[in-house]
């Protein structure tokens, strides 16, 4: 069974992260659109014709399910997608149910990217949950560019932070959503600034636990060895230190996970 997860950059690796944890019997194919990064500044049409390309390469190299592992390309994209596949396709929203459903008296803070969270998509799922009246929203698209060039360092990140955050009371906060999956590598930092009392909660495991229910439903054969091949917009990632650097996101991910 080959499990195809695409994203704008290497955000959709906490994803697979998670995957690998939660799942046997998968091989994978990890798609990269990094000619494209990011997607939260470009147009609804151009996402959707990178999320179509990304999905016509991984089905063609043999995917059996597909995972938008991408928030943005989800809002954009995905009923697009499940018009035109046969296949699961598993996609993500920002995990706003979860957080609303542990609130109390405090406020909630959604992250994302501009598109994620200008899009229909994102302001219906407010509006079914009833929850606009104690939730902000604030676009942190600047981390997405840091994560693609690897820099995590407190040096790099928390001065950006700091001067997003700078509007923010947090001790009237229950939590913050991380509605982009590259700020999942940076969840040490944020919680650093805004406190360990603010939770942070993403969508990721709820994703993965979704993505298994479709393997079991469809009864794929779970006869892979967790092999990853790697593709960066259509192209297959074979130079050892391209390679190196997607092994090492997947570690620095998996960490996040704690």
């Amino acid at each position: 069974m080959q499990i195809g997860f695409f994203d704008s950059g290497v955000g959709g690796l906490t994803v697979l992260a998670r995957a690998l944890r939660e799942i046997s019997g998968a091989d994978y194919l990890y798609y990269a659109d990094t000619r494209f990064v990011p997607y939260g500044t470009k147009t609804k049409d151009e996402v959707r014709a990178r999320a179509l390309a990304a999905a016509d390469s991984l089905f063609r190299h043999g995917a059996e399910v597909l995972v938008v592992a991408c928030n943005t390309a989800t809002s954009a994209a995905i009923e697009t997608l499940r018009d035109k596949y046969g296949a699961p396709i598993i996609g993500m929203e920002p995990a706003v149910k979860p957080a609303v459903e542990c609130h109390k008296d405090k406020r909630i803070l959604v992250t994302a990217t501009e598109l994620s969270l200008r899009e229909e998509k994102f302001r219906n799922l407010v509006a079914r949950l009833d929850c606009e009246e104690f939730i902000d929203l604030l676009p942190l698209g600047g981390l997405v560019p840091l994560a693609e060039a690897l820099r995590f360092d407190k040096e790099s990140v928390e001065p950006y932070l700091r001067e997003q955050f700078k509007p923010f009371d947090f001790g009237r906060y229950q939590a913050i959503v991380l509605g982009c999956t590259h700020f999942i590598f940076f969840k040490k930092h944020i919680q650093s600034i805004v406190g360990p009392e603010v939770d942070l909660i993403d969508g990721n495991l709820g994703t993965v636990r979704r993505l298994a229910a479709a393997i079991a439903e469809r009864g794929l054969q779970a006869d892979g060895s967790g092999r990853i091949t790697f593709f960066e917009s259509g192209e297959p990632v074979t130079e050892p230190d391209k390679l190196e650097r997607f092994h090492r996101l997947i570690k620095a991910a998996d960490e996040a996970c704690e």
